[in-house]
């Protein structure tokens, strides 16, 4: 029977003063009985306006038709035929700009819950059905990814199912790109990523940890080494500064540094001597989902006070509105329409406090968001101890320096066309490598549209 309630089925959660204290996850997923509520407020509209919103175009109503019926197995089967990252997706894909915000029932109430119907089909598959090792037959070509991003491991794993030999390259010690180092395990756990890398390495895909290209080995050496292809997935892990005064103090760091050494280098657990400062106020400058998440671990490792400092006001926040919300229920404190005009630092070199000045909204910028003005003379400082710089990243350009013909545009993108090819022939990217800093999705995207062309231009060169 259909349900026609306005509103999604409520995902159950921890409560939020004892989740910012801890690092599990916060959304706690549905039972099979809210699974199928959710899934009943699917109308299964025939022009499928919420699948066009997907970016790897996945079969939405298909798979939401079969958890009514009870069939989650087969759901996942829908999903994954399009999608290998199906857990990772349900957690921390964009989907209120994506598909939900195609889906009918949105004109009057609440979207489906595609997301966390998306989890729910992927978490009831990991703890009920034992992988089978599928046998696919090779084809005898080889093709390098570099970056275990949500890119590169979608293009491997789509790659492996052709047949084909893949290596992915991986500069860190563990793969999984910003899935392991960027978002908190309270967002996504660790463990989750392992098991869909796992699940690649299970068709035959080769991970290569602790192998920085452009160092370890160059991209003309990749192909000595009887690469036909190379798939460039590597991120934008370059962090931004301000270039204000006070940037170099002890206790400024950029959000990259700072969720890597609390994410991959663990300094969430206990028993892990990670080296990171112990905050008792911090200021976390941006507005976006990083922003976010470093805000909230801060708060986790134990800070008092944690302020998002933001020029724009809430309403122009880039940040996922969950995201958002669930801050403000941690506890960490809005200071929107501020901007920092210097860190200052006592005798020891260390943050004392942040300046900032009070914003106004002028007219829209290129964005369309309306552009902060300062107000002359509204300057005024708060005391916190550290500062995280979360005001975005580029592309390293250590792999453009290091590797002849690959164009790139002024912010430091890779080029490349509407097939993922860059200006190097047999050289192709994807992911924030050519767009610069976006969502894990649009990144998925981007390495599925390269594994097609990837295939195609392999088969045309040997034909």
């Amino acid at each position: 029977m259909a349900n026609l309630s306005l509103t999604k089925t409520p995902m159950p959660e921890q409560d939020p003063n004892i989740r910012n204290r801890n690092f599990d996850e916060v959304a706690l997923g549905y039972t099979e009985e809210m699974a199928k509520e959710e899934a009943a407020r699917c109308l299964n509209c025939k022009n499928r306006p919420c699948t066009s919103g997907c970016p790897v175009n996945v079969r939405i109503p298909d798979f939401i038709a079969q958890i009514v019926d009870g069939n989650y197995e087969e759901a996942y089967k829908i999903i994954t035929s399009t999608n290998c990252l199906p857990a990772v997706c349900g957690r921390v894909c964009t989907q209120e700009t994506q598909c939900e915000s195609k889906c009918v029932r949105g004109a009057k109430g609440e979207s489906v819950g595609i997301g966390r119907l998306e989890r729910f089909v992927a978490d009831y598959h990991m703890a009920h059905v034992t992988e089978d090792t599928p046998a696919i037959e090779k084809n005898g070509h080889r093709v390098a990814v570099i970056g275990s991003g949500p890119s590169g491991l979608t293009c491997a794993g789509d790659l492996a199912r052709l047949g084909y030999e893949v290596t992915i390259f991986e500069a860190f010690h563990k793969a999984g790109g910003v899935l392991v180092y960027g978002i908190p395990e309270f967002r996504l756990p660790k463990a989750i990523v392992q098991r869909e890398v796992e699940n690649l390495q299970s068709l035959g895909v080769e991970v290569r940890t602790n192998f920085v290209i452009g160092k370890t080995m160059t991209i003309d050496e990749i192909f000595e080494e009887g690469y036909e292809a190379v798939f460039i997935g590597s991120g934008a892990g370059l962090p931004s500064f301000m270039g204000i005064e006070g940037e170099s103090l002890i206790g400024v760091y950029s959000a990259n540094e700072y969720l890597t050494r609390v994410n991959l280098m663990k300094a969430y657990l206990d028993n892990y001597d990670t080296p990171i400062r112990k905050s008792h106020s911090v200021a976390v400058v941006g507005g976006g989902n990083v922003a976010m998440d470093a805000a909230r671990t801060a708060k986790r490792l134990g800070a008092e006070h944690v302020y998002i400092v933001y020029r724009r006001s809430e309403d122009e926040m880039p940040a996922r509105a969950e995201e958002v919300h669930h801050a403000k229920e941690e506890g960490i404190e809005f200071m929107c329409l501020n901007n920092p005009t210097r860190i200052l630092g006592g005798e020891n070199g260390e943050v004392r406090s942040i300046e900032v000045i009070s914003m106004e909204l002028g007219e829209p910028d290129a964005s369309g968001r309306r552009r902060p003005v300062a107000i002359s003379g509204s300057e005024h400082e708060i005391e916190v101890d550290t500062v995280i710089m979360s005001i975005g990243t580029s592309p390293n350009p250590l792999i453009r320096s290091t590797t002849e013909g690959l164009d790139a545009t002024s912010r430091g993108c890779l080029v490349a066309d509407e097939n993922m090819a860059t200006t190097r022939p047999g050289v192709f990217a994807g992911g924030d490598a050519v767009t610069g800093a976006a969502t894990v999705i649009l990144a998925m995207g981007a390495g599925k549209k390269a594994a097609v062309s990837i295939d195609k231009y392999i088969k045309e060169k040997n034909s």
